[in-house]
């Protein structure tokens, strides 16, 4: 019996090369990325020899898309979400516009038709959610206060580009397409934008009420069957089950409702295992993102039209990096938060793609102008990481000097020096920090707040909480919440939002009797950091035991 085997012989030709090319690039000093990249374009349809399915891999690329934006969910509550709405929401409006006109301007000065411009500005205004979250986890940023706003950021780009892809067909008429069904639809834009914006206002309600009810209950119900295969079948059904309805029933794009689902989840007491179970899968998934990219580009670019694909990858490199820099600063955040975010927007991925195709469909934009826009995230993907590396020497030059100008990296000067002095050093003001905090205030015990988030530390100033803005980890931040006078340090963030042993060891050095309280994520963790002798070790799971343990010891005693 004949059998078809085309996704097997993709999958098999994509991981298998990808692996072997990923290997050559590690060997290289490069990022497996660029490796991932090039074994797509060696089993792609512009390369002689073995051409694996196009369709097949975009689709397995998607399947890697929605498992990532899952799992970013997971780690990424509402609150953590809205905390960044204001530099989020402006700066990724402003900074497309900027990178639009910039694409708009240099097709104009190529001769190119104003749809086509159009076309092509948006495509390179928009990044790869999938190429920034595996830069942030490569370094282990995905947790900080600049890395939530880089998410945030893509997120209101996602949300916005899905607004555009309505958009574009109807519009099609008025931008010189051919599609005949696009021009007679053209001129009646505005019911479109009010059905979109609903659909995309019933989605959000409907995970905020519905999903954050349902989807911890059945991961505890799910749980409570102790079966870990199903436990992980749950976790990946949901994801690209919810997925796949945000797209058909509400025209949200796989990621966004994927990320919605991850989301909510996070409120049950299991989102960590459930981050840990599927992570497998995102990472072999989202190989055939970068693999499928290299599959759709014709190398015959870097050949026929190099200055062209020069200047592409020079606005989206140069030109949305110095505009999220600018814009950044112009918020009134810090220099190591503008080159962070400036530096996760320095290429782009899958939305471009996605709206260059569709601006070929629609007769908007030749596939020589595509494959340009495919050029410019071939090389932009492929040397994304070395702009992190880059912009590290600037942060160490230039970091304290930009903290120099900050002032809200400074106790305001009317803090009273009776509130410095014996006063407790709490670092972090998220769920548990917040909790602490409150019960010092009943207590009446003076404490400083290390935060990194700005809108926090504004709002704690404006309750007379003291409170710096600024990484714990930093002496300068340190010497501000006045370490050296400090009865104890609490760390009420996870370990991986800030440098643990850098932090305690500067404490230390100043204040050798300071008392170190620190929160471990789970228990394995908080072994890890018992055995380093670094202060009090709370955990989770810990912490409940002893509680349910009072509380059955003080029910024995009454009984008795």
């Amino acid at each position: 019996m004949q059998h078809g085997v085309d996704l097997i012989t993709t999958l098999a030709a994509a991981l298998g090369l990808a692996l072997f090319m990923g290997l050559i690039a590690a060997k290289l000093r490069l990022s497996p990325l660029v490796g991932y990249l090039f074994a797509g374009i060696l089993i792609g349809p512009a390369t002689p020899g073995f051409v694996a399915d196009v369709a097949l891999a975009d689709q397995l690329a998607e399947i890697g898309i929605i498992l990532l934006m899952f799992g970013v969910g997971l780690h990424l509550s509402l609150d953590d979400l809205l905390s960044v709405r204001r530099i989020a929401a402006p700066g990724a409006v402003v900074q497309m516009a900027i990178a639009t006109a910039l694409g708009v301007g240099v097709a104009s000065y190529w001769g190119w038709h104003f749809g086509a411009a159009l076309i092509f500005g948006l495509s390179l205004s928009c990044a790869s959610t999938v190429v920034l979250l595996r830069a942030l986890e490569e370094r282990g940023e995905m947790d900080t206060i600049n890395g939530r706003i880089a998410v945030g950021w893509l997120v209101v780009e996602d949300l916005a580009t899905v607004l555009l892809l309505v958009l574009l067909p109807p519009a099609a008429g008025l931008l010189g397409g051919g599609d005949p069904d696009a021009m007679a639809g053209g001129t009646n834009l505005w019911p479109i934008v009010g059905l979109t914006l609903a659909k995309v206002a019933a989605f959000v309600i409907l995970m905020l009420v519905v999903g954050r009810w349902l989807f911890p209950r059945l991961l505890f119900w799910v749980a409570g069957v102790g079966s870990r295969e199903l436990f992980t079948l749950c976790v990946v059904a949901t994801a690209i089950g919810v997925a796949y309805g945000s797209a058909k029933l509400f025209d949200v794009s796989f990621a966004l409702g994927a990320f919605f689902a991850g989301m909510m989840m996070r409120e049950s007491e299991f989102s960590h295992r459930a981050a840990d179970e599927s992570l497998p899968l995102r990472d072999a998934f989202s190989v055939l993102f970068f693999v499928s990219v290299g599959m759709a580009f014709d190398p015959r670019a870097f050949v026929e039209e190099p200055w062209r694909v020069l200047a592409v990858v020079g606005i989206v490199m140069v030109g949305k990096t110095l505009a999220a820099v600018g814009l950044t600063l112009a918020l009134r955040y810090p220099l190591d938060t503008a080159l962070t975010v400036g530096a996760s927007l320095a290429q782009i991925g899958e939305f471009s793609f996605i709206l260059a195709g569709l601006g070929v469909s629609l007769g908007l934009i030749s596939p020589d102008g595509r494959n340009l826009i495919l050029a410019g995230a071939l090389v932009s993907i492929a040397l994304n990481s070395l702009v992190f590396v880059s912009i590290e020497p600037i942060r160490a030059r230039l970091g304290q000097r930009a903290r120099s100008l900050d002032p809200l990296a400074e106790l305001p000067p009317d803090v009273d020096d009776s509130r410095l002095a014996g006063q407790i050093v709490l670092v972090g003001y998220g769920r548990v920090g917040s909790r602490i905090g409150e019960k010092l205030l009943e207590w009446g015990a003076p404490f400083v707040v290390i935060e990194q988030n700005r809108e926090l530390v504004e709002a704690l100033r404006s309750r007379d909480i003291a409170a710096v803005c600024g990484d714990a980890s930093e002496p300068a931040t340190l010497a501000q919440a006045h370490i050296a006078r400090a009865r104890a340090l609490i760390v009420s963030t996870t370990p991986d939002s800030c440098d643990l042993q850098k932090t305690i060891t500067t404490a230390r050095r100043v204040n050798p009797a300071v008392d170190v309280a620190l929160r471990a994520r789970d228990e394995e963790e908080a072994k890890l950091l018992e055995s380093q002798n670094i202060g009090r070790v709370f955990s989770p799971e810990t912490e409940l035991s002893l509680g349910m343990l009072g509380y059955l010891f003080e029910r024995l005693g009454k009984s008795g």
